[in-house]
């Protein structure tokens, strides 16, 4: 694997484990704001569908964009961003909404990542770094849906959510500072 692989697969590991911090949590975040099985389910709705729309309108002109690392970044660190504001939501609709910078994060950054992993995908070598790739992604997601559990239990969400934001940001800076030619 190469060196730009390995700072791919590195970056995206943490930024995956940060997700997974959350994990099957969210659904219990939530049902804390309101009781409404139903808030759970539209909420995620809104993620899933606001992350189809702004897909599609990063597919109309991210391939003008000559270096997709910086979506990659913005990315980073929309989803930053919205971890961290899930501390103030006190209702559903800002629940959505939160929900809502969560899909432009997961628009800008899933298309982008995928354009770089592409780039550097070794000659002949594409199921083992795409099976390189998913190994990490489930080892990352496994330990942080775990871990995630434990903060929750000991710290609070608020705790959980800073730790999520911080790993991003951290995702972000470490993406950031590599050299142009090697991402």
């Amino acid at each position: 694997m190469g060196k730009s692989l390995k700072i791919l697969f590195i970056t995206n590991g943490i930024f995956v484990f940060a997700a997974a911090l959350l994990g099957p949590l969210y659904a219990i975040y939530v049902w804390g704001i309101n009781k409404a099985l139903l808030s759970v389910s539209f909420s995620w709705f809104a993620f899933l569908a606001s992350s189809i729309i702004f897909t599609y309108l990063v597919s109309l002109w991210g391939d003008k964009i000559k270096e997709t690392e910086y979506l990659l970044l913005l990315s980073y660190l929309i989803r930053a961003v919205a971890w961290f504001l899930f501390i103030f939501a006190a209702s559903i609709p800002a629940v959505i909404g939160i929900q809502v910078i969560l899909g432009v994060g997961e628009a800008l950054g899933a298309p982008s990542f995928g354009t770089i992993l592409a780039e550097h995908l070794p000659q002949g070598r594409y199921v083992r770094a795409y099976s390189d790739y998913q190994m990490i992604n489930l080892l990352v997601s496994a330990v942080g849906v775990l871990l995630g559990g434990v903060i929750v239990s000991q710290f609070g969400f608020n705790t959980l959510f800073v730790s999520m934001s911080i790993l991003a940001l951290a995702a972000t800076f470490i993406t950031a500072i590599q050299p142009r030619e090697l991402l």
